[in-house]
């Protein structure tokens, strides 16, 4: 529950009173989770997996690390599978995420995009012999275009396509 107050005393007052309501049902508030946040302070808030802050909200640091370790176990460089396979199984994750998490602050997708054609080139350099992470060349010899045409979900023009109508 979040609740926002224009001042410091309504925000004891709204607290006095959401903590007589959950005693009268028998609950209490938990202490750790509890906080009181000055928007015009910074500091932001962690609620529903985004982090709000300065009037913008973008997903909070632990679900991203959440995202990054579920493409990193699909995309890992010795993975056996077929390209196809790989960009299916990521395309599961990319569509979920961007489906919670679209009303993010507009850079949050380029650069998350970024880190996953990253894991994909990775892939195809092990593939050819090569070491460490797709860099480099590797974005000239796999642009981001080899991706789409092999049927990656892009989280940068998802917004786009869900904005457009769907009647013409």
């Amino acid at each position: 529950m979040v609740i926002l107050c224009g001042h410091e005393a309504e925000a004891r007052e709204a607290l006095e009173e959401v903590q007589t309501w959950t005693a009268s049902v028998g609950r209490q508030l938990h202490p750790v989770k509890r906080r009181r946040v000055d928007a015009a302070q910074g500091g932001g808030l962690d609620f529903l997996g985004y982090h709000w802050e300065r009037g913008y909200r973008w997903p909070r640091k632990k679900s991203l690390e959440k995202f990054q370790a579920s493409i990193g176990a699909q995309t890992g460089r010795t993975n056996g599978q077929s390209l196809k396979a790989i960009i299916l199984s990521v395309n599961r994750t990319l569509k979920g995420w961007f489906a919670y998490f679209q009303h993010r602050h507009y850079t949050t997708f380029s650069r998350l995009e970024g880190w996953v054609g990253m894991r994909l080139r990775s892939i195809l350099r092990r593939r050819r012999g090569g070491e460490g992470r797709g860099r480099g060349r590797d974005h000239q010899l796999w642009p981001n275009a080899f991706f789409a045409e092999r049927g990656l979900f892009s989280l940068v023009t998802a917004p786009t396509l869900a904005r457009q109508s769907s009647w013409r």
